[in-house]
């Protein structure tokens, strides 16, 4: 059984920073590209970031320079980690796996930027 599993969300101030995790079971994590989703109140959900099977990143130009995306194989975890975040940051955050045609999503994490 294939699991995603978010964590680390919450609440900060802004100008703060929060590090997400996703924890992945039941793939072959190395094999996967993954990607962190958001999807703020009233809103589409957005593309935030990717990496690569081979550690090659890109980002949404809103989190560009404040974000960065790594992944640690050995450990089948993915993370964002988030620094001088806004209030427009806030969102709930999904992982997703992709692997040519399958993919898979985790439940989602909330974020909440507020003083």
């Amino acid at each position: 059984q294939v699991q995603l599993v978010e964590s680390g969300g919450g609440l900060v101030q802004p100008g703060g920073s929060l590090r997400l995790s996703c924890a992945a079971s039941g793939i072959i994590f190395s094999l996967y590209t993954m990607r962190w989703y958001r999807q703020a109140p009233g809103k589409q959900r957005e593309l935030v970031a990717v990496i690569s099977t081979g550690r090659i990143t890109n980002y949404a130009d809103s989190v560009k320079g404040r974000f960065a995306i790594s992944r640690d194989n050995a450990k089948s975890t993915l993370y964002l980690q988030m620094n001088s975040l806004k209030p427009e940051d806030t969102a709930v955050y999904y992982c997703k796996a992709e692997q040519l045609s399958t993919t898979y999503w985790g439940q989602g994490t909330q974020v909440t930027v507020s003083s």
